[in-house]
């Protein structure tokens, strides 16, 4: 199958967190034969701050906007799916309408939503958001998580095959690796500065920081150059992707932070989890519903409540338990959190309503 997405990168993990859940989604379904262009819009600096990844798998497209959206227009009509993904960062409502123009008897229309919280809340905070009726207007929807909860509002908007894929584990990326002098610490956390999320770092990282003067911190992320920091917490900027397992290997535990609207929703474990978890690092999240489908907590990922749980967990877990932890977790990613697993799951959804026959009304 041809299959062409448009989304925010995937050369760039620049100010763009879907860069690895596009890279493992898409990598797993050319290995089951699918042919894959992926286009992006050259915007944010991401050209400029490419990361050094394998892209073989798929044909890479960086267009000018506004002037190659004809062009980028005719080229999808060519597939026999297009994706549309959420949060491209330049034209999106205008490629939300304009994709569904694209729908015939070869070509069917997906929306791939890599920030549903978002994007739902956008849509129920404005009955007159043109994406609100054109929802129904999908063959797909896809959801980058969510569970349940997610499904069923997209359903209730009119949604017609709705599907949460889930982040995963990319064994060929995130790998056990030799720590970094540099980057050893007790604690880790590498994220944006983003508005929904500041507030919990500053509750579950920066305040631990505070309450454990004699330990050692690392942040990671774009954006926090200004913020007021704690003395034994060290900024180091953007983190790209080839840095990822240094990271995760280097620091004594890494710590993962859900952005307000995704730890409200639950079942949304992000890229940072399971890239941990193939490097064998002891993680500690905040809590949030569906953890223990994904990992068990306690022996596979610990959960913390609070800063106070997060300075308890890196008081009490000594190195030994800390590793079995790690190691624990990277099996359980390695054995039911691949991304070939969920590329499978995608393919399999595909080929069931090719078979069919059916499109959106």
């Amino acid at each position: 199958m041809k299959i062409f997405a448009i989304g925010s990168s995937i050369t760039s993990s620049y100010w763009n967190g879907a860069a690895t859940y596009y890279r493992g989604i898409y990598r797993g379904l050319a290995v089951l034969g699918h042919q894959i262009t992926f286009a992006e819009p050259d915007a944010y600096g991401r050209q400029q701050h490419r990361d050094s990844v394998d892209l073989s798998y798929a044909k890479s497209v960086v267009y000018q906007s506004p002037k190659d959206l004809s062009w980028l227009m005719s080229e999808a009509s060519e597939s026999d799916l297009v994706i549309k993904h959420s949060g491209v960062g330049v034209d999106d409502e205008w490629l939300e309408a304009e994709v569904l123009n694209l729908r015939s008897s070869r070509t069917r229309i997906a929306f791939w939503d890599v920030d549903a919280p978002a994007t739902l809340a956008r849509v129920e905070s404005d009955p007159r958001d043109p994406f609100r009726p054109a929802i129904s207007r999908y063959d797909f929807i896809f959801t980058y998580g969510g569970g349940p909860q997610i499904v069923e509002h997209y359903k209730r908007l009119g949604g017609v095959d709705c599907h949460p894929i889930y982040n995963a584990h990319d064994p060929g990326t995130h790998h056990p690796v030799q720590p970094s002098d540099s980057l050893r610490c007790d604690l880790a956390f590498v994220g944006n500065r983003l508005p929904d999320r500041e507030a919990r770092v500053e509750q579950f990282f920066l305040r631990a920081a505070e309450l454990a003067p004699e330990m050692s911190f690392v942040l990671g992320g774009e954006g926090w150059g200004s913020k007021r920091l704690p003395e034994n917490v060290r900024w180091i900027g953007h983190v790209g992707t080839s840095d990822h397992n240094l990271v995760n290997c280097s620091a004594r535990m890494i710590l993962n932070i859900n952005r307000n609207s995704m730890a409200d929703v639950g079942f949304s474990p992000p890229t940072r989890v399971f890239e941990a978890a193939g490097a064998a690092a002891c993680v500690i999240t905040d809590e949030w519903s569906g953890i223990d489908q994904f990992f068990d907590p306690g022996t596979e990922i610990l959960v913390a409540q609070s800063a106070k749980d997060v300075v308890s967990l890196l008081q009490t877990i000594d190195v030994d338990r800390a590793i079995k932890i790690g190691q624990a977790m990277r099996n359980r990613a390695l054995s039911e959190h691949t991304y070939t697993m969920r590329a499978l799951e995608v393919d399999q959804i595909l080929v069931a309503a090719y078979a069919q026959g059916t499109t959106a009304a």
